[in-house]
This record gives structure tokens, C-alpha cells and sequence, in this order.
């Protein structure tokens, strides 16, 4: 071969090794255009599991009473579109849009929110509705109105409005930190999905469950509790009867008798670090909670929810303002046109506009459901507590909501 030659065919070598990466190299940019890499694939963040937007309608598969007196039912809830339910966090809550009519009263809708009273499950949601009695002391007042709703009218087979799962308060996926569950009355919805949870996916942690309530016939989950109890070594039940009945009896029906308090808690808690989870009635909010604090219980171990918009006094993070009565701060209704003077008197905003004739959109009273929200064209407005609605910018929550300045509302 002569050098001439020699030449020629190095070159042509070269030219097909350029051409057959320039090849490769425009075949890998339109794959990469059609399918990302797999280190892309690999960094890219995962799809929402998710929390479907709006409302959803869900049909009442089953109803059933859970306590002797049948003053609390639970609604098993299926989806009417057949899809799978995205997983919430136990102690969650769900938000219905109910069509109601009481005596006399014309149909209207109302928002209410409740707990979640069972372990996520694909096929469907369980809630439990305690029925609300007229006050005590107002007989002249009517009941809760959504939960005889829900009690009297609502039939398996009927479909309700809901949103998705929401809430912050929720077990910690830390095992290695005991659980304690502390209940009253209805509060014990959350604790049961806590409770169901934890046995399931943290079989090792000790759970401590105290359930206080008057006596047996109100005594929801009976059996189901105690035979979780027997089957599993780590949960504790503390139950505990404020006004046992002549045929209560103590060590078969219920542990304790009087109320979930401090003392308590020191003499059965083992020695160590506990989180504490805490929900009920006002009563048992305002005692417990700033009670535990005093006893030394530190702050990020202490979680707690109220029923109703009262929070706990003197909670962890949760200023007192015993000046509010003192207090007299201007408030305008800029749509409704009225100026009137906040005294303290008023629980929150909500009660001061409803007392004040002004009308405004409500819902669960404990800020949840975001029904109440508010535009707030100027002043601040403060919160005993963190609401579990996310408030949107510029605007307030009237029903968990106090005035720090004076306020301009647009209601």
C-alpha cells in the first residue's frame, strides 16, 4: 500500500468514527427528549399521594353505634368514584358540607369537621359522630344541629360532601418515645386512629391510653379496647369514671375512678420521657394541658387538640390575656357598614360579630374548616393557637380569632 493510500484510509476511518458519534450523539438527545435519564428518573420528586381538591362525595356504607346509650355512631365511608383513598396521618380530621333542616328551620348548609377514628385504610373512611344534646343549663336552645343530622337523617346508601384528611394534630412516627393517648369524651375519635396505628406500624413503642367519661352506657369502644389491650402486651388502658353507675365496676368496667389529671399520670406512668397527646372538652383542655407543662413535661412532647373554639389557657406557647376584659378596641364591618366596640366579653370575633347581629359564614367554631375566613383590610388579629385551616394572606379567622388592634373587616 503506498503511503498515498495509507492516507486516504486513515481518513476515511476518521470521517466514519465523527459521523457515527455525531449519530449516537443526536440518537441519545431525541431519546432524552422522549424519556428522561435514569439518574433523572431516579432524582425527579415522587407524585402527589395525595389529597384530592374540593369536595368529594363518599356513600355511607355502614353505620354503628359504639357505646351502650347509642349517643355515638360511626359512619364507614366509601368513595362514590370506586378510587383508591390516599393515606392521612392518624389523629386527622375530615370536613363534611351538610344540607340540614331542623324545626321550623329552612334547609341550609352547614360545615363541620371531624375526626378520623380509624388507621388509613384504601377502601374507606371511618368518622364518629357523638349526638349533641341541648345545653344543660339552655334547654331552651336546640341541639347540635349536624350531629342530629347525622344521627337522624343520614342512612347507608346516602352520599356526603368531603374534603380531604387535614390537620396538624397527628401521631410522631418516633417509636423510641412512649405514646400517651389522653381522652374525653368524644375525644377519644382521634385516639383511636392514633391507637390502631401505632399497634399496627410500631408494634414495639409503649402506648398509654387514658379515657376519661361519666360511666359505662358512655363508654365508646368498650370491647374493641379492651381487647386490644389483652392482645398486645405494650398498650395500657386507662380507664377512668367520673360517675360510675351502681353497676360499674371497678377493675372489670373501668381502672380509675374521678379524672384524667396530673396525679394520675404520676402515679401509673412509668419513670422517663412520654409525648403526650391530649383531646377533649374545654374543661379537661384548660386543667390538663397547662398541667402538664408545670409538671415539667417539655413543650414539643406535649400536643393537644380542643373541641369547640376554646383553647387551652396557659398552654405551652399560648399567652393568657386576662386583660381582655379591660379592653376596648374599635371594630368595623366594612361591608355590613358598623362600628362596635370589642369589650373581652366575647370568646372570639365570630361570637362578637353573631352577638352583634352582624352576619358571617361558619363552620366548625375551632378553626378547621376555614368558613369563617375573613378579608382583613387593616389591624391584627391573634390566635390562642395555631388554627389547623392555612389562612390565606390578608385575611383572619373570626372564629378562633381575637383583636390585638383595632380591625377593619370585609363582613
Amino acid at each position: 500500500m503506498t503511503a498515498p493510500e495509507l492516507l486516504a484510509l486513515i481518513c476515511a476511518t476518521l470521517l466514519l468514527q465523527v459521523v457515527a458519534g455525531a449519530g449516537v450523539a443526536l440518537w441519545r438527545r431525541r431519546r432524552g427528549a422522549e424519556s428522561p435519564p435514569e439518574a433523572a428518573i431516579a432524582n425527579a420528586a415522587p407524585a402527589p399521594a395525595g389529597a384530592w381538591p374540593g369536595w368529594r362525595d363518599f356513600r355511607v356504607a355502614r353505620r354503628e353505634f359504639e357505646d351502650a346509650a347509642q349517643s355515638q355512631c360511626s359512619f364507614y365511608l366509601e368513595p362514590a368514584d370506586g378510587q383508591p383513598l390516599p393515606a392521612f396521618r392518624p389523629g386527622q380530621f375530615l370536613t363534611f358540607s351538610l344540607r340540614v333542616a331542623g324545626d321550623a328551620v329552612p334547609v341550609r348548609t352547614v360545615t363541620r369537621c371531624y375526626s378520623l377514628s380509624d388507621c388509613p385504610d384504601p377502601s374507606h373512611y371511618r368518622i364518629t359522630v357523638k349526638r349533641v344534646p341541648a345545653p344543660a343549663d339552655r334547654p331552651d336552645l336546640p341541639p347540635g344541629i349536624s350531629s342530629t343530622h347525622l344521627h337522624d337523617q343520614v342512612r347507608e346508601g346516602d352520599v356526603l360532601s368531603v374534603r380531604a384528611p387535614a390537620g396538624q394534630f397527628f401521631i410522631d412516627a418516633d417509636a423510641s418515645i412512649p405514646a400517651v393517648l389522653i381522652a374525653g369524651g368524644i375525644g377519644i375519635t382521634p385516639m383511636m386512629s392514633m391507637l390502631r396505628w401505632c399497634l399496627r406500624e410500631q408494634p414495639q413503642r409503649e402506648v398509654h391510653l387514658y379515657y376519661g367519661l361519666r360511666r359505662s352506657d358512655e363508654h365508646a369502644f368498650k370491647s374493641q379496647l379492651e381487647s386490644l389491650a389483652e392482645a398486645h402486651a405494650r398498650f395500657h388502658l386507662n380507664v377512668v369514671y367520673s360517675r360510675p353507675d351502681t353497676g360499674d365496676v371497678e377493675g372489670r368496667d373501668y381502672q380509675h375512678a374521678g379524672h384524667v389529671d396530673v396525679d394520675l399520670l404520676r402515679r401509673s406512668l412509668p419513670h422517663g420521657r412520654h409525648r403526650f397527646f391530649v383531646c377533649g372538652p374545654p374543661a379537661m383542655m384548660n386543667s390538663l394541658v397547662p398541667a402538664l407543662a408545670a409538671w415539667g413535661v417539655a413543650r414539643e412532647d406535649i400536643h393537644h387538640e380542643a373541641f369547640g373554639p376554646a383553647a387551652p389557657r396557659g398552654a405551652p406557647g399560648v399567652p393568657d390575656r386576662p386583660a381582655d376584659a379591660a379592653e376596648s378596641i374599635e371594630i368595623r364591618f366594612a361591608r355590613t357598614g358598623r362600628t362596635l366596640l370589642w369589650s373581652g366579653q366575647d370568646a372570639s370575633l365570630l361570637d362578637f360579630a353573631e352577638r352583634n347581629g352582624v352576619a358571617v359564614d361558619s363552620g366548625c367554631r375551632s378553626g378547621s374548616c376555614g368558613s369563617c375566613e375573613t378579608k382583613l383590610v387593616s389591624g391584627e388579629v391573634r390566635y390562642a393557637d395555631t388554627p389547623d385551616h392555612v389562612i390565606a394572606a390578608g385575611h383572619c379567622l373570626l372564629c378562633v380569632g381575637k383583636p390585638s388592634s383595632p380591625l377593619v373587616l370585609d363582613a
